[in-house]
């Protein structure tokens, strides 16, 4: 449940409109580094080109994020949350293959949290080569990269505070200076006229290549619906009609410079830096290395949400999650941070330069753009939207993002490669873990418990059976009350068999809100056998130990239930039991029996099991009072096997 902090901010206010300017538009206020020089980079500028690709900056910008995600996407929310996680959540029960653009979404979105960070520093650092060539801009890069990832692990409240005010002074400073220099050739003005976009796309030789160089202003458009739980629809919606001023502008000035070095090359130089005043070069360099250390930091925070979220979704594998502060939503995951750190350092490694990246920044981030597309969609059918607008939205988004896709498809060979390497890596993490639980389930059998009552009732009284706990609490994956798995049973009455006092089954079920902590109790047999199913968002977190202990203070309180020892000593002085709770793992006695694609998933699953968090462990338990039991899932049989007696 939000707090009451998130939200008054949530709510069209000053500060809300700051907290957007700081955390959302990092990324896609960013792109005036490096749109047009992907475009114009070492080749000879040509004035109806220029004119051409302003239009088309104009109109993606409009189509692309004003209409799709800040008009459109936006009334998508899931509780006040966004997120190509959050909207899934939303529409998962309409579909079961709907599971696969969600996590292609997901994995495209960390493949770009690797990117971002490397493309936008290394283009405002490589500003400083305008007064001195000779500057090696690779190491400052490096190590910048290097510390914003290292304070990660401190928590980023304190810094994330000034985001907004630097925010504020980065737009500002683009758009005067874009302003500023449409005097140098107005005619750039022509480019609001969309025929000048259509005739570029139609007519220019390279246009596939320049649709991919574009595509670039657009690509943090998918930050302003994953952070909308920050500060609200309403503080987005209003605070991008500043951010698109400043970034038009901006463009239009970049595109005025080109416009008067209409014939030439522009060589290596950035047109960016080039509509500043000499004088104010040194200064536009450090403002420009704030802004993309901030756009770096929205990224990196956003794929901390999108795992952890992940993980309650069951389509990653449990990892650790901190809380380094006490803010809302501030979370740190060390994996995620060494992966996006390596994944940055290797981007870094391969490419050096901005310029060489750009090839491999776009792509990822038009795969999330289709598969939000296509979530939407039943998003809309869900909502009984009218059929003719949503085959107008589908019809409409289809063709310009599979457009942008063609566009950055032939920059596979240029170091797109290296995105497909980098997001396919993750998918399939995410794809063998998802499918990995769901093969598991086909195994496990449930038993109606009602027919093992009287021997569970039986044997918490029988004094020949020595006492394995006073409170035995099992964690089960049954969904239905009057059933449970036959590996309980099986761990109460025949493995050991488990006297106890009280048995209680624990059933955790990650409902499609992103917070809320609900429960009920039900007694299958009062006083002896009690089940408790808790309801929790898929962003809470899993501290099962804690919530099992609240709830039972509760029950004592109302007199539910009696926890006090049966031992006679420590019955007479009102001692309290001790809890143990038992964690079943469900292990493969092999994957033999399994057709050749699934084999390979769980071999991949087994894997993955080695690096993620053991299951006390993911389920917040203490390890103190955990007995965790290997089950096998599948007891081969013994019907094919002959054997020949002799005696």
């Amino acid at each position: 449940m939000g707090s009451l902090h998130n939200q008054h901010l949530n709510k069209l206010s000053g500060a809300g409109l700051l907290i957007a300017l700081g955390i959302i538009f990092g990324d896609i206020g960013t792109s005036p580094l490096y749109v047009f020089k992907a475009i114009f980079h070492k080749s000879i500028v040509d004035k109806d080109l220029v004119i051409g690709c302003v239009s088309c900056v104009l109109w993606t910008l409009t189509f692309q994020t004003t209409i799709k995600y800040v008009l459109i996407t936006l009334n998508a929310d899931n509780k006040g949350e966004g997120g190509i996680l959050s909207l899934y959540s939303l529409v998962r029960r309409k579909a079961k293959w709907l599971i696969i653009p969600a996590i292609v979404g997901a994995s495209t979105l960390l493949a770009d949290g690797m990117i971002t960070p490397a493309i936008t520093i290394s283009s405002a650092v490589e500003g400083l080569a305008i007064h001195n060539p000779t500057i090696p801009t690779v190491p400052i890069v490096i190590c910048i990269i290097s510390i914003l990832f290292l304070i990660q692990r401190f928590g980023t409240s304190i810094v994330g505070k000034v985001f907004g005010p630097l925010m504020l002074i980065w737009f500002s400073t683009i758009g005067i200076l874009g302003f500023n220099y449409i005097d140098e050739a107005p005619e750039v003005l022509k480019a609001i006229n969309p025929y000048y976009a259509v005739q570029t796309i139609i007519h220019y030789p390279n246009a596939l290549f320049i649709i991919g160089a574009i595509f670039l202003c657009t690509t943090g458009a998918e930050a302003l619906y994953s952070d909308m739980g920050h500060c609200g629809k309403s503080n987005i919606r209003v605070s991008w009609i500043f951010v698109k001023i400043a970034l038009i502008l901006n463009y239009f000035g970049q595109g005025a410079y080109l416009i008067t070095q209409n014939g030439k090359s522009i060589g290596e130089s950035n047109p960016f830096f080039s509509i500043m005043p000499d004088w104010f070069v040194f200064y536009g360099v450090a403002i420009a290395t704030v802004a993309a250390i901030i756009a770096s930091q929205a990224m990196i925070s956003g794929s901390y949400t999108l795992i952890s979220e992940a993980v309650r979704l069951n389509i990653w594998p449990k990892v650790s999650i901190r809380y380094p502060s006490n803010q809302k939503g501030q979370l740190y995951v060390p994996s995620i941070n060494l992966i996006l750190f390596i994944g940055c350092m290797l981007i870094i490694f391969v490419f050096e330069k901005s310029s060489n990246m750009e090839a491999a920044y776009g792509l990822a981030i038009n795969l999330t753009f289709l598969s939000t597309t296509i979530l939407m969609i039943f998003f809309m059918i869900r909502h009984r939207i009218n059929k003719f607008l949503i085959c107008l939205f589908a019809a409409v988004y289809f063709i310009i993002e599979i457009t942008f896709l063609v566009g950055n498809g032939v920059k596979i060979t240029h170091g797109g490669w290296l995105t497909i390497l980098l997001a396919s890596s993750i998918f399939i993490v995410m794809y063998a873990w998802h499918r990995a639980r769901k093969i598991k389930n086909e195994f496990v059998r449930f038993v109606p418990i009602d027919q093992y009552f009287p021997i569970i009732d039986e044997l918490s009284k029988d004094s020949s059976v020595p006492t394995f706990a006073s409170q035995l609490v099992y964690l089960t994956s049954a969904n239905n009350k009057h059933e449970i798995e036959a590996k309980v049973i099986y761990s109460i009455l025949n493995k050991k068999p488990k006297r106890a006092d009280v048995y209680w089954f624990v059933h955790v079920d990650v409902t499609d809100a992103p917070y809320g902590r609900d429960y009920s109790v039900e007694q299958l047999i009062p006083g002896k056998l009690i089940r408790i199913d808790f309801k929790l968002g898929f962003r809470e977190e899993q501290k099962i130990s804690l919530l099992f202990r609240k709830v039972v203070e509760d029950m004592v309180e109302k007199g539910e239930v009696d926890i006090i020892s049966q031992y006679d000593t420590l019955k007479k002085h009102k001692i309290p039991g001790d809890f143990n709770f038992v964690v079943l793992e469900k292990v493969f006695t092999k994957t033999s029996s399994l057709n050749w694609p699934n084999r390979i998933v769980m071999e991949i699953y087994k894997i993955l099991r080695r690096f993620s968090l053991s299951e006390e462990k993911g389920f917040g338990l203490d390890s103190s009072f955990v007995t965790l039991e290997r089950v096998p899932l599948n007891i081969p049989t013994t019907e094919n096997i002959r054997l020949h007696r002799t005696n």
